[in-house]
């Protein structure tokens, strides 16, 4: 059983991705060739946002939006801590200090009044917050009714990372068009995924796209000798967005079974283990199925017997993430709200993500929800 089944999607798209692929392949325009301007328009309809600009990858996405928006050392950006690394990462790369803060144990996303905390913590340090990158983690898009009045009171920006959330709807609106800019990646792995890197960033202020398109090729000017600001590397190739352009004609419909997927799991699932909730108002895209395994102290030790149990029954699992950003050693000098982070600690040592991709076969998930029943007993 694979985790994430890629072959599946690939088989069920047939001849017409081997030749878009080969296509450019002919082309000979593996950079910025015709694909990418289509794939940007279908990316931009898709999601309801002005603008849609591919890159090279989900990191940069992030790193050419904190760029536009002229982060600098001393400015602060609040960034949750329970989340892949890249999400912080970029903001030490701008010289720039990240304020980890906590989530919320029932969605995983950004704590609304940890997000107060951790804009109370940066001026209490001397550091001017400037901005927030909410995560909408495991493909649920964060709580942004709270987190938007709290960033409107306090003059923040607000960059909306949906890495795992690409497809996902707030009340009404489709991730990526939310934020100032918002971003994603296309690795292979997520619910949108190419055959690489890539990634893309969504917005709606004209003013930006200038400066974005800039900045994605070392922020060049008129002419590509002629560099007007620092930019980096940052484009996607032909290749990646032949692949996406047919991925995205599954997509809707993928969402779809993720979503079958997901309630079939919480159904047969509830009354043994904390399972994911969606709040009202919202769909999910399921980039990961995650339950908690609570144990007290010895969550931790519980949840790992748990995984190896699955393991010797052929069930693979992950753990996302077993290690806080404020936990881990290259992070652990930044400040953390209220000094704190109890809930995103907590979840580190409960959480195990079971396989979930939209060509999961019922009778595989029902190994899957036996060998944990199992699991769980034991």
């Amino acid at each position: 059983m694979q985790f994430i089944d890629l072959q599946a999607q690939r088989a069920q798209m047939g001849a017409a991705l081997e030749d878009a692929i080969l296509k450019v392949v002919r082309s000979g325009q593996y950079i910025l060739g015709p694909e990418v301007a289509t794939l940007e328009a279908q990316l931009a309809a898709f999601c309801g946002a002005k603008h849609a600009l591919t890159v090279a990858n989900g990191t940069d996405a992030l790193a050419l939006a904190l760029m536009a928006f002229g982060v600098k050392p001393r400015h602060a950006v609040l960034v949750p801590s329970f989340t892949f690394a890249a999400t912080g990462e970029v903001v030490v790369w701008l010289g720039a200090t990240p304020i980890f803060v906590d989530c919320l144990p029932d969605t995983f996303n950004m704590d609304p009044a940890s997000l107060e905390a951790g804009i109370a913590t940066a001026k209490r340090l001397g550091l001017e917050p400037v901005g927030v990158i909410p995560v909408d983690l495991f493909g649920l898009p964060a709580d942004y009714d709270a987190i938007e009045p709290i960033c409107a009171a306090h003059n923040l920006w607000i960059l909306a990372d949906t890495a795992q959330g690409f497809g996902g709807i707030y009340k009404g609106r489709k991730t990526g068009s939310i934020g100032r800019i918002a971003s994603t990646s296309f690795f292979p792995a997520k619910p949108l995924g190419c055959y690489g890197d890539g990634g893309a960033i969504f917005f709606e202020d004209d003013s930006l796209r200038e400066t974005l398109v800039s900045l994605r090729v070392h922020g060049q000017g008129m002419d590509k000798y002629d560099n007007v600001r620092i930019g980096m590397n940052g484009r996607m190739d032909t290749i990646q967005a032949a692949v996406l352009i047919e991925k995205l004609k599954l997509f809707p419909g993928e969402i779809e079974a993720r979503n079958r997927i997901a309630q079939r799991y919480s159904d047969a699932l509830e009354k043994r283990c904390i399972v994911p909730r969606v709040p009202a108002g919202l769909t999910s895209v399921w980039a990961q199925y995650t339950i908690r395994i609570a144990g007290g102290p010895k969550a931790g030790a519980r949840r790992d017997a748990v995984a190896a149990k699955l393991k010797e029954a052929g069930i693979p699992t992950a753990i996302y993430y077993v290690k806080p950003m404020h936990r881990q050693t290259a992070y652990a000098r930044f400040p953390v709200a209220n000094n704190g982070l109890p809930v995103s600690d907590r979840l580190a040592g409960e959480v195990l993500s079971l396989p979930m991709h939209p060509y999961l076969s019922q009778a595989d998930q029902d190994r899957v929800v036996a060998a944990l029943v199992a699991a769980l007993r034991a």
